[in-house]
């Protein structure tokens, strides 16, 4: 079932020792090679703030009612329109919000995304670019998903890497 609309007002929000707990994707796919098929190229997915002036990763409260891992796919959906694969949790971060001064616990996750939608919830009130890793750290607004960006892209290069060892030795144990 696809949401649609987002959801609004701080009832449900939660909250520990007084910081409101919010829950961040990086939603990411490999970009498509000219040829068909998947390259290595890594993309991320930002979106811009409602007001359009910065940009940064889809985040948003954790509500009572849902898992953090459902937190997560639905602000993904919400904010940036994409379905995906909700990955083991990159970390969590403290953090004061610039505008509010107000304490605040996120969560971050990977998000694989499989669907791209054109109607989504928040589609009038933001944008979403497809980058690099490289270009999404110089123009995330947020220290927290720049760290949680660089362990993503850490953790996509090390099992890629391993993967290709385990495919070069299953070559090397087909051909001898």
């Amino acid at each position: 079932m696809t949401c649609v609309v987002s959801r609004t007002g701080r009832e449900l929000q939660r909250y520990n020792m007084g910081r409101r707990q919010v829950v961040g994707c990086i939603p990411y796919r490999f970009k498509n090679g000219d040829d068909g098929t998947i390259s290595d190229e890594l993309e991320v997915l930002v979106i811009s703030s409602q007001k359009g002036r910065r940009l940064m990763f889809p985040k948003g409260g954790w509500e009572l009612d849902e898992s953090v891992e459902e937190a997560a796919s639905r602000e993904s959906l919400e904010e940036a329109g994409v379905l995906g694969i909700v990955e083991c949790e990159l970390g969590k971060w403290s953090f004061i919000s610039k505008s509010q001064g107000t304490y605040y616990e996120g969560y971050m996750f990977p998000l694989f995304v499989k669907e791209q939608l054109d109607l989504w919830p928040e589609k009038n009130v933001r944008r979403r670019i497809w980058m690099s890793a490289m270009e999404a750290r110089e123009v995330c607004e947020h220290w927290w998903m720049k760290e949680a960006l660089d362990i993503l892209v850490e953790r996509l290069t090390s099992s890629r890497q391993q993967q290709q060892i385990q495919e070069d030795v299953l070559a090397c144990a087909l051909i001898s």
